[in-house]
């Protein structure tokens, strides 16, 4: 089930009625069922894989609770590891490695064709994956204390706001605030609803306005010529960012009707001042689990300088395979790894550590040089292959007209402009918290601008959420 459906528009009502009508000691019961009817809205067979991961989970952590050292942890630990990953690897990256032998042992002359797995790719899987993973490493290092009601267990797993896109929430900030009895607040409805409201607009008016001419464009650069290509990466980088940072706030607004906080997943990264700053504010639950996860255990920044670079360069090269299994999702990674060393050493070489105030001319300079890293690090999160990046690269360059013209450009500029006015204005705000203390009168006429917006001039074709595909 998509959150910008007439689906949505009558199961979140209908849960969150039904969520307040029953008393709280069964509404655990309620979610998990309505999580479990979300995700089957998808493809009913695959809710095998969520059951079947939280049964592992559930059954580790009970056992990893009953021992008292790390080493009699340890093979439940890596039950849960190899069983995690072990989905992961085979629906996301099996095709991938099978791939890569082909064209190495190719290289050596000798052919062989190893066998491939035709099946869709469960939508969410990496996500349910690494929020599992993280309950399982915080129970075998003694941070949590494992959970025993199996129901609570597995709607931690499958809440369905934030079931198939994030954020990628922890055990121990979620779970409690299942168990708690929320009572209905007005405040809750109010300021969950803002949210709903101003993701729906920034998915189906900005980002499936940009769709559709990025999609044209990506098809055959070629024919749009330097500035079509220019154009289109540009608009990739509002289309990712609205089409995710949209679905992260319909998720955290669903979930606040109901009491319960998720954690921001976006903070206006395209002001950020350096990369390093970028990734404090994009797509943060994931950020923050690689950071917990993986950086912090490969020693962080308490090794020697050598090692540092290997861990910095590890985590940005892991995160670009998580998003998919494609060379181009590597070169993201890679990318990444380097601009943000290079930042790193030259804000060490001329100690540039000092705040910088927000709008004066440093800031908007940084950030300008921060989104035009983050565009052309997109080619390559966009592209299918790294000959398609190459193509709108050689064309980007080449300073031909082209022989196509960009279809719907002039809306499309025109949106633009005004979301990139609206970033601006929510710069380190959250759209709900910005507009409570405007007057009654400018909150209901945002309110019907959005509404209108959305009715009149949503996408004309329906576009799933990108990051489904992760």
């Amino acid at each position: 089930m998509l959150f910008n459906t007439v689906d949505f528009v009558w199961f979140l009502p209908v849960v969150i009625l039904g969520y307040y009508l029953i008393k709280p000691k069964y509404r655990w019961a309620l979610l998990l069922a309505a999580s479990y009817y979300f995700y089957m809205c998808w493809k009913l067979e695959y809710i095998v894989l969520i059951l079947f991961s939280t049964a592992v989970d559930y059954f580790c952590g009970i056992q990893m609770g009953k021992r008292a050292s790390k080493w009699q942890k340890r093979p439940f630990l890596l039950l849960s590891i190899l069983t995690n990953l072990g989905l992961l690897m085979a629906f996301k990256y099996f095709n991938f490695f099978t791939t890569s032998a082909e064209d190495i042992l190719g290289a050596f002359d000798i052919t062989v064709a190893l066998p491939e797995i035709d099946v869709l790719l469960p939508v969410g899987i990496s996500f349910y994956t690494f929020q599992t993973l993280g309950y399982s490493i915080d129970v075998y290092q003694g941070k949590l204390q494992p959970e025993r009601h199996l129901g609570y267990f597995a709607l931690y797993v499958s809440f369905f706001p934030q079931l198939v896109a994030g954020p990628i929430e922890r055990f121990s900030r979620l779970t409690p605030q299942l168990k708690k009895a929320h009572a209905f607040s007005y405040e809750n409805l109010q300021k969950g609803l803002r949210l709903v409201l101003f993701g729906l607009f920034a998915k189906m008016v900005v980002a499936d306005n940009f769709a559709p001419i990025v999609d044209e464009v990506y098809s055959d650069p070629e024919a749009y010529g330097s500035g079509g290509v220019a154009s289109a990466m540009l608009f990739y980088s509002f289309q990712i960012y609205c089409d995710f940072f949209g679905y992260s706030l319909i998720a955290i607004g669903s979930a606040r009707i109901m009491g319960i906080r998720l954690m921001d997943n976006f903070k206006t990264p395209y002001l950020a001042t350096g990369i390093a700053d970028f990734w404090q504010r994009w797509h943060i639950s994931l950020s923050t689990w690689f950071r917990d996860y993986l950086y912090f255990p490969l020693g962080g920044n308490r090794v020697k300088l050598l090692r540092w670079v290997l861990n910095i360069s590890v985590v940005f090269i892991v995160s670009g395979f998580w998003h998919g299994a494609h060379v181009t999702f590597l070169v993201w990674g890679f990318i990444f790894a380097v601009t943000y060393l290079l930042e790193n050493a030259m804000t060490s070489l001329f100690k540039a550590r000092t705040q910088v105030p927000f709008f004066s001319i440093k800031h908007l300079l940084l950030s300008l040089k921060t989104f035009l890293i983050v565009t052309f690090a997109w080619v390559f999160f966009r592209s299918e292959t790294m000959l398609d990046a190459g193509t709108v690269f050689r064309t980007l360059l080449s300073g031909d007209r082209g022989t196509m013209e960009l279809t719907g450009a002039s809306f499309a500029w025109i949106i633009f402009g005004l979301f990139l006015c609206i970033d601006i204005l929510l710069f380190n705000k959250r759209f709900d918290q910005w507009i409570e203390n405007k007057s009654w009168l400018f909150r209901w006429a945002t309110y019907s601008l959005l509404v209108f917006a959305i009715l009149l001039y949503a996408g004309v074709e329906d576009q799933p959420f990108i990051y489904f595909q992760f």
